[in-house]
């Protein structure tokens, strides 16, 4: 079976060669083409995964320049764009909160709270899985929850009844840290490359703040809507009493030093509008994290000279994830360069009679189930520059679709190849495919109906 599905990455990885070759050297070789022509071959690799998704995303270094596309320069900025930084300090960020345990003991406080009943359970994981993806990777956050939650259903036995339980924990812990990356700019991949790709070529800011107002309610709304789901399943177990064993201790001294540094970075970040309007001075988002980062690297850990982190510690942080930002900004600079997206702007006119609700309807649709077969950050990556052309070409603002488009690429709930939380929780043996299918259809077409709802009034 491996080596059938190798073989098929090989014929598409010759296909989307083919395609590129065509598209960019057959008959008249325009840069309108050559952009056209690696995209395809981009997403040809993307989707059928032909090379890791960020090997793939090295290509612009390879074809930009002798393409003609971006400069040597153009192609740095690319790859070195802010909110790629942005995100490394998140990154660097999370791996402190990971070190020290402080993430643990959230959890664990959240649960002792909320109670030992079944029903108390399933809302306590899913707050706490909410709640830390929204700082912290959601597959960082799903690796941590798992090992408390297979604890906890160890303690039952083999039934129908606690195989419910046990198949809604697993999800629950998947799905709340899917939807709790929405919240925020550095929640979730797909969040920081829409707003990198579209301070890149279109000039438009995103603030932490400003993704917030969005992501927030709309990831609330999918999180109440997937507890009170989960509870009417459970049915009269709701009450059923389940023996925990959280093992709670108390709060260490580099445990409180880097949740100092972390609160005052997201004070910082929710502020941030405030305190430029107030002082003069401007500095951006990744300018906090970036701080933030360094400071984990000057403070001790405790009165010796062991700072919070070390640089070895850095080996944990996802790289791969920089570097497919990278790619997916110069992907969209090249289209925007090579006048592609003009060109998409003024196809525009053919579907400037719709009614914006039904592209709106439309595109989040396709983003969500798209998103079930590829990554959604490639995902984002390849449509954000379309999408906000064709939203321009209807005298739409570029936000009004490019942020429902992203936000509903972090809702795919059906397969465990969708998204890492899926594959971790599919791996512990309690899900089935068909199961994670049966209830991951329900929350993509209610995840849908709120997404395209919560747009169309407030965006």
């Amino acid at each position: 079976m491996t080596h059938l599905f190798q073989h098929k990455k090989t014929i598409a990885g010759m296909i989307g060669f083919f395609f590129f070759i065509s598209i960019a050297f057959w008959k008249e070789s325009t840069l309108e083409n050559r952009a056209i022509g690696m995209s395809v071959l981009m997403l040809f690799f993307w989707v059928f995964e032909v090379v890791p998704i960020y090997v793939t995303a090295l290509i612009p270094l390879v074809l930009c320049t002798p393409l003609g596309l971006l400069d040597p320069g153009e192609l740095a900025l690319s790859y070195g764009n802010n909110n790629v930084y942005l995100f490394l300090g998140g990154f660097i960020l999370a791996l402190a909160l990971e070190k020290w345990g402080v993430h643990h003991q959230i959890a664990s406080r959240i649960l002792s709270v909320m109670g030992s009943s079944k029903s108390k359970i399933l809302i306590g994981f899913g707050l706490s899985s909410y709640l830390l993806s929204m700082w912290i990777s959601n597959t960082a956050t799903t690796l941590m929850m798992l090992p408390m939650a297979l604890s906890i259903i160890q303690t039952q036995k083999d039934s129908d009844s606690s195989n419910r339980f046990s198949l809604l924990l697993m999800l629950t812990v998947a799905y709340a840290a899917s939807v709790g990356g929405m919240a925020t700019l550095v929640g979730s991949p797909p969040n920081t490359q829409m707003a990198g790709t579209l301070s890149a070529s279109f000039d438009i800011q995103i603030s932490f703040w400003q993704w917030m107002k969005i992501g927030l309610p709309v990831s609330l709304i999918i999180f109440t809507v997937l507890n009170i789901f989960f509870q009417v399943i459970l049915g009269s177990q709701r009450n059923d009493e389940v023996v925990i064993n959280l093992n709670q201790s108390n709060w260490t001294i580099p445990q409180q030093r880097v949740l100092i540094i972390f609160a005052l970075v997201i004070i910082t970040w929710v502020s941030r509008d405030v305190i430029v309007d107030y002082s003069g001075i401007s500095f951006k988002d990744s300018s906090v994290a970036i701080l933030g980062a360094i400071m984990l690297f000057v403070i001790p850990s405790k009165g010796s000279d062991e700072k919070l982190l070390k640089w070895s510690d850095t080996i944990k942080i996802p790289w791969g994830i920089l570097v497919l930002f990278g790619g997916g900004i110069a992907l969209a600079s090249s289209l925007e360069k090579s006048h592609v997206l003009e060109l998409i702007f003024q196809s525009a006119n053919s579907i400037s009679t719709w009614d914006y609700f039904y592209l709106l309807l439309m595109v989040i649709f396709i983003s969500i189930f798209a998103t079930e077969l590829m990554s959604n950050l490639a995902l984002v990556s390849v449509l954000v520059p379309i999408i906000a052309m064709l939203g321009l070409g209807m005298g739409l603002s570029v936000l009004t679709l490019c942020i429902p488009l992203t936000l509903a690429a972090s809702c795919a709930f059906m397969m465990p190849i969708s998204t890492p939380p899926n594959a971790i929780v599919f791996s512990s043996g309690k899900i089935s495919i068909k199961q994670m299918a049966a209830y991951g259809f329900f929350m993509n077409i209610f995840s849908v109906l709120v997404i395209v709802i919560y747009s169309y009034f407030f965006l």
